[in-house]
């Protein structure tokens, strides 16, 4: 009965043992930003920005040297102006000063939201990749490379780009 009771309590350890490992979650790993970078249509969108930031940089750049040229105008006309004269070429150096810099940061605002709107179908059809092959593959997490610390486990990313035909 003794024997009988030690065998019936490793069978239940053996048992228990293997539904703990069944149990277990399957995780995996993937650097995203890699992933997104490598993308097609992500160095297309890139491009395009690039493009608008240059055209915004350019009309900056133009709308300073005017400023410049016009400041380095009114400074040489000064002494055969009068007083009220230079006061209001002052004050339309110091508005058109201020229109740059606005234009500054309308040009920035429009840069991020652009490059939201460019990457927002990219980042969804990676993550939509990422998801079919982590279905196939059992995997119950998949965690992004950028922020583990230690990452012993298997990495997803050639999967995924396969997938993607990238």
């Amino acid at each position: 009965m003794k024997q009988f009771k030690t065998l019936l309590l490793a069978t239940a350890l053996c048992l228990g043992s293997i539904g703990f490992t069944q149990a277990q979650s399957k995780v995996a790993h993937i650097n995203t930003q890699e992933l997104i970078v490598s993308m097609p249509a992500a160095k297309a969108a890139q491009a395009e920005i690039e493009t608008l930031g240059k055209t915004y940089q350019t009309d900056i750049q133009n709308s300073v040297t005017e400023l410049q040229n016009l400041q380095k105008q009114y400074e040489a006309e000064a002494t055969t102006k009068t007083d009220e004269e230079n006061q209001k070429r002052i004050l339309e150096l110091q508005e058109k000063q201020q229109r740059i810099q606005q234009f500054r940061a309308d040009a920035q605002k429009d840069l991020a939201k652009k490059e939201a709107e460019l990457f927002k179908p990219i980042q969804e059809a990676a993550m939509k990749a990422i998801n079919e092959v982590a279905k196939a593959q059992g995997y119950n997490y998949v965690l992004d490379r950028a922020t583990l610390i230690v990452a012993d486990g298997t990495d997803i990313l050639a999967d995924v780009k396969k997938k993607m035909g990238i």
